[in-house]
């Protein structure tokens, strides 16, 4: 084993060892309070812990690699996935670093151990994956803790019956491609309608749009409405719509400019612009830029407003 230098490694509580090969450690984590201890000790003796702390822990044989790749084998078949965790690993670990309803992230989901157990823990969670194991493992894997119906272990230990639920989101491809001069502008991929269920999206509406009234692109809770324009909205466009709005009835209208005094005709219409962060990212009037503007409404489309041309 290559010499370490120890001074690299700062101050060593029980001493430095350069060859460590000899020896066989056991790793406690002791959770007191608001703070987290660990420990190492060196084995054997080790023992069973004080009864006086019974949220310490030390390595157990339901860590070991042996035992979380049989889980994944009963989860997923034949083809589990490499280097699992095992559930009662990460069940230990959720206990001593949160408690009930706080939010547990993974930011490299895997076969979606972390966030499987955090369910049955009753914690929050969030899950992050990049690959295709995001439907042949996670979402195969939370459908079955959630239906009460892994047949692991765990679930036996925490009497877990099942229940609980999730949201499966996928990221679009990007707005922004280089157009043949190197500009960025949007991806011809995301004509009018591709826009309108982006922005349907982002606001938490449905897209649902009317066949009727022609600003209804998005259904929210009750008679909430969305309207997305890339016109100039004008004051006389809102007081337009206003006349059309029934009892009860509001709408957001998201567009990419809107005169001064717009946001003020009535307070059941709400302007929320198009994010600027993909508005400054855009070069207009390209071929690729295609968008929802008719030929009647291109001057108004080109006119700017005083605080755009200071």
């Amino acid at each position: 084993m290559p010499k370490v230098d120890k001074n690299t490694f700062g101050r060593w509580r029980w001493g430095f060892l350069e060859n460590k090969a000899r020896f066989s450690y056991d790793v406690l984590i002791n959770k007191s309070g608001g703070s987290i201890t660990f420990y190492k000790k060196q084995r054997p003796g080790i023992g069973d812990l004080p009864s006086r702390k019974p949220k310490s822990l030390f390595y157990k044989p339901e860590y070991s690699s042996t035992n979380s790749k049989s889980e994944s084998r009963k989860l997923f078949g034949e083809d589990y996935f490499d280097y699992p965790k095992s559930e009662q690993l990460l069940c230990d670990i959720i206990h001593i670093s949160s408690n009930e309803n706080d939010l547990i992230l993974d930011s490299f989901l895997g076969s979606a151990t972390t966030i499987a157990v955090a369910n049955k823990m009753n914690r929050k969670f969030i899950g992050i994956e990049m690959g295709n194991q995001a439907y042949t493992h996670c979402k195969v894997r939370l459908d079955k803790v959630i239906s009460g119906n892994d047949g692991l272990k765990l679930s036996q230990t925490l009497n877990w019956k099942g229940g609980g639920a999730y949201k499966f989101y996928e990221l679009a491809p990007s707005f922004i491609v280089k157009d043949e001069f190197g500009n960025p502008v949007i991806d011809d991929f995301y004509n009018d309608v591709k826009l309108i269920k982006a922005m349907c999206k982002l606001m938490n509406y449905t897209y649902i749009p009317s066949q009727t009234d022609y600003w209804k692109h998005g259904v929210g809770q009750g008679k909430n409405y969305l309207y997305v324009t890339t016109q100039l909205l004008t004051s006389g466009m809102v007081q337009q719509i206003a006349g059309h709005l029934s009892e009860g009835e509001s709408l957001i209208v998201c567009p990419k400019k809107f005169e001064p005094g717009a946001e003020i005709i009535d307070n059941r219409i709400t302007i929320k612009k198009i994010p600027q962060s993909v508005l400054k990212a855009c070069q207009f009037g390209k071929k690729e830029y295609l968008l929802p503007i008719k030929e009647t409404a291109m001057e108004e489309v080109e006119i700017e407003t005083e605080e755009e041309t200071n």
